[in-house]
């Protein structure tokens, strides 16, 4: 099947900003709505956006809203997902991951907000 690779994360200071990547192997990403989530250490996994095929319909959750913000570019296989105004609540792992069907997930990538 199709895999999905996270990437961008790191540590940024409260007020800061950090640009997330998914990038998806084959052709086939068009077919997929996209959506991201957000594991904390002793959480359960959490919604945070998601954006539809054409790119023209995305959802937020009521934690990230105003602050966050997914997009895709279909011809580079890939989904964003831009953070702004992080806040330590915001650490976590970010994993991306088509939002209809099961699947594996990927190994995420670490966003860590310092006070």
């Amino acid at each position: 099947q199709v895999q999905f690779v996270e990437s961008g994360g790191g540590l940024v200071q409260a007020g800061g900003s950090l640009r997330l990547s998914c990038a998806a192997s084959g052709r086939t990403f068009s077919s997929y709505a996209m959506g991201w989530f957000r594991q904390a250490p002793g959480k359960e996994r959490e919604f945070v956006a998601t954006i539809n095929t054409g790119g023209t319909l995305t959802k937020y959750a009521d934690s990230v809203k105003g602050r966050f913000t997914i997009s895709r570019d279909n011809a580079k296989n890939t989904v964003y997902l831009q953070m702004n105004s992080l806040k330590p609540e915001d650490t976590a792992v970010y994993y991306c991951k088509p939002t209809v069907g099961p699947g594996p997930w990927g190994q995420g990538t670490q966003v860590t907000v310092s006070t």
